[in-house]
């Protein structure tokens, strides 16, 4: 059964962006509560309240006994805004319900055991699939779904129609892959670079280019020696 918290929040006299912007100086957070035809109420919640309410649990699926001046409302958050930088809470929508009054509302999908794929194979397990919406009674509302894999070998699948909520009706779709076991992946080599392929060819090169050189300067050597003999006088020879 999903978890119940319970939280206070005051009514907020003033709207739009300067003053919620000067609630969260005073480490508030902006809210609104709406649902049933009421009209749209704002708020103001805790911020250390409401942090420390929602560690732990599934904010989707988890009651919330909401006290406004006074006055408790069982209700469910919608929406929860974050800073783009930062991990802060800047508004929060909490939607009214009552008993007898089925709600729409996703939960979370947890996979329990180890694939035999995974264990005797290598493969590896992928959760396509992280939540699924229900149709469900407040009473009724699972904290999450808990789906076996134990069995999956290598190219198996499981499936939103595998799923069994009970007292709910499913209404994600019932083809909708929940979880597949991959085969595990190969190791690629690497091919060479071409600015590794002519490291490797720059010491064959450089060693045609030195007997070239080689040769060439024994072909420039010859001249000079025989040029050298002609000039030289040659000793007379001994009678």
């Amino acid at each position: 059964m999903a978890q119940t918290v319970s939280l206070s929040a005051t009514v907020r006299q003033e709207t739009g962006k300067g003053a919620a912007r000067q609630a969260r100086f005073q480490k508030k957070v902006p809210a609104v509560i709406y649902g049933h035809d009421r009209p749209t109420q704002t708020l103001m919640v805790d911020a250390l309240a409401l942090e420390k309410a929602l560690t732990g649990i599934e904010p989707e699926s988890t009651l919330i006994e909401l006290s406004v001046d006074g006055k408790t409302s069982r209700t469910l958050i919608r929406e929860i805004q974050r800073h783009p930088l930062r991990p802060d809470i800047i508004h929060v929508d909490f939607y009214e319900i009552r008993g007898g009054e089925k709600i729409t509302l996703k939960v979370p999908v947890h996979l329990v055991g180890t694939p035999d794929g995974v264990r005797n194979a290598g493969g590896v397990l992928d959760q396509v699939t992280r939540e699924v919406e229900i149709e469900v009674l407040p009473e009724n509302i699972p904290d999450r779904v808990e789906l076996d894999v134990t069995a999956l070998k290598i190219g198996d699948s499981l499936h939103v129609r595998d799923l069994s909520i009970a007292n709910a009706v499913i209404l994600t779709g019932a083809d909708l892959t929940i979880a597949t076991v991959v085969p595990p992946r190969a190791e690629e080599v690497a091919a060479p670079t071409p600015e590794a392929a002519t490291e490797v060819a720059e010491p064959e090169l450089i060693r045609k280019v030195r007997e070239d050189e080689e040769g060439a300067e024994g072909e420039a050597a010859a001249p000079v020696a025989e040029e050298k003999e002609k000039k030289s006088p040659k000793a007379p020879e001994k009678p």
